[in-house]
């Protein structure tokens, strides 16, 4: 896999550091049974409002059942497709808009998937898988696809497989994946005391 560590104001730790979303991905090595089960033990253990678990996700691995990976696979949009088609595994990520206990509204599922999502993204970095999520895919071709419930919203779709070439990507993309990561400074999204007051 390509290394881009982040290049931080202060050191953080280093599979922090080291997570980012990569496009290139092998088309010949499956991803083994059992590192995808440790990525969805990451997820399982996010944290989340009560203890409520809002998360649902459904895997589509390419090897195993091929039919139902195209279907997932048609939900994406196209500039997406051009790349993910490499893909071995494909997750969506839901969110429960309610709580389970109660049945009442839930404003912080999407939140607690996201910290979910998260957790599996950062569990592939350290088995060195690539795991790059996309908003890019029709929500609402998906939910009818595979038969989502309503109060499940879907979140984020999310490629996994093992490292591959970037002379492979789409025209453009190799750029991207060889390209300087880079973030918006410090202090211009984290304050100290007040809104806008920079932290230092």
């Amino acid at each position: 896999m390509i290394e881009k560590p982040a290049k931080t104001s202060v050191a953080i730790h280093d599979l922090l550091a080291r997570r980012w979303s990569p496009r290139a991905i092998d088309p010949d090595r499956a991803v083994e049974r059992e590192h995808l089960i440790a990525l969805l033990e990451a997820a399982r253990w996010a944290p989340s409002c009560f203890g409520d678990e809002p998360w649902r996700y459904i895997a589509w691995d390419r090897n195993d059942d091929a039919a139902s990976f195209d279907k997932a696979f048609e939900c994406l949009a196209e500039p997406n497709q051009a790349w993910v088609k490499h893909a071995p595994v494909l997750l969506l990520a839901l969110a429960d808009s309610e709580f389970t206990k109660n049945g009442k509204p839930n404003r912080w599922g999407q939140y607690d998937t996201g910290a979910a999502s998260e957790n599996l993204c950062l569990q592939a970095t350290a088995l060195e898988l690539v795991a790059h999520q996309m908003g890019g895919f029709d929500k609402k071709k998906v939910a009818e696809a595979f038969d989502i419930p309503e109060r499940f919203t879907p979140m984020a779709m999310i490629a996994i497989g093992h490292p591959g070439d970037p002379d492979d990507l789409p025209e453009g993309k190799k750029e991207t994946e060889l390209a300087e990561r880079k973030r918006t400074p410090l202090e211009e999204r984290f304050f100290l005391h007040g809104w806008e007051k920079p932290i230092r």
